[in-house]
């Protein structure tokens, strides 16, 4: 039995690296989830988590906050990439872009929302939490410093999010 089991789960993981699918050419469309904000005036904050890239996907997942202060008309987004570093930059990006983009293929789901009043606070706490992470130029995708503890650590810095990450959140009790 335990010999059937770990063929199965070897043919599996071979599907998984093997799928035929190019990350260059998976989507990063906007799932539709966040409010248009060329028509919502409130202030927005999103916290997002989708399955990671390949097999690891099966169990772990990227997280990101996109925020979009009272009355503008973009999302800035947070967000850490380990990749950033093979190009000689910070792995912490912050940068105006669609808050609800498919990580890779892979479609998001919101995690967190805070809309309305005293959100423009909340996100002013988030950046400059942002902007502090002790982490900006090392990378590992186990145990971390990754992307799930960024987004745990602001959440830390920021109580008032309330933030709760999911148990697939790998690396968000790094450095805690």
């Amino acid at each position: 039995m335990k010999r059937v089991i770990l063929i199965i789960m070897t043919m599996l993981i071979a599907a998984g690296c093997s799928s035929g699918r190019d990350w260059r050419s998976a989507s990063r469309e906007s799932a539709g989830i966040a409010p248009d904000p060329q028509v919502t005036k409130e202030a927005v904050l999103q916290v997002y988590g989708a399955s990671t890239w390949g097999w690891r996907g099966w169990f772990a997942i990227h997280t990101w906050i996109a925020a979009k202060h009272s009355d503008e008309e973009f999302y800035t987004v947070y967000e850490v990439i380990g990749w950033r570093l093979r190009r000689g930059q910070p792995v912490v990006r912050i940068e105006k872009d669609l808050p609800d983009r498919y990580w890779y293929g892979e479609r998001p789901r919101l995690l967190k929302e805070h809309r309305g009043a005293g959100v423009d606070r909340l996100i002013a706490e988030v950046d400059k939490a942002a902007r502090a992470y002790p982490w900006p130029t090392t990378y590992e995708a186990f145990p971390g410093p990754n992307s799930n503890t960024f987004i745990a650590w602001v959440g830390r810095q920021v109580p008032e999010l309330g933030l709760e990450l999911p148990f697939s959140a790998i690396g968000s009790s790094y450095g805690h």
